[in-house]
């Protein structure tokens, strides 16, 4: 009655690259930060076998080698980046004292003047190095 209707079953095959969810995991295990900065997602993992419709068995590191590879469907998400080229290398990124990204700008690709009643505002357009997917944004 309340769900979606226009949901559709998220199906897996083997060999496919997931991100696993990890905030269950609170109690258990930490990953990274605890409380509301924590992962909420860990991976990219591959999926060695499926064992019923709803189970899966991961390709897990050796750090997470206490916990079973065995998993719920629930608890995947598939990773939507098709070429592994296309990932960000962690080893490429800078992050400064306060543990933030530092992103950089590669060029400014566009440049308008939004106009309000009595003031104009120029705002350019720069495509950032490091960040996938959402790599274009405006800055006045």
């Amino acid at each position: 009655m309340y769900a979606d209707p226009r949901r559709r079953p998220v199906t897996f095959s083997a060999g496919d690259r997931v991100y696993l969810k990890v905030s269950p995991w609170k109690g258990v295990i930490r990953i990274g930060k605890c409380g509301k900065l924590a992962q909420r997602f860990i991976g990219l993992f591959s999926i060695n076998e499926i064992l019923n419709d709803q189970t899966v068995v991961l390709d897990l590191l050796p750090e997470l080698a206490g916990i079973h590879n065995t998993f719920n469907m629930c608890y995947l998400r598939k990773c939507k980046v098709d070429d592994v080229t296309q990932l960000v290398p962690l080893k490429d990124l800078k992050v400064d004292l306060n543990k933030k990204l530092v992103e950089e700008p590669i060029r400014i690709v566009d440049q308008k003047v939004t106009r309000l009643r009595k003031k104009r505002i120029p705002m350019v357009l720069i495509e950032w190095k490091h960040n996938l997917g959402y790599n274009l944004t405006w800055e006045t």
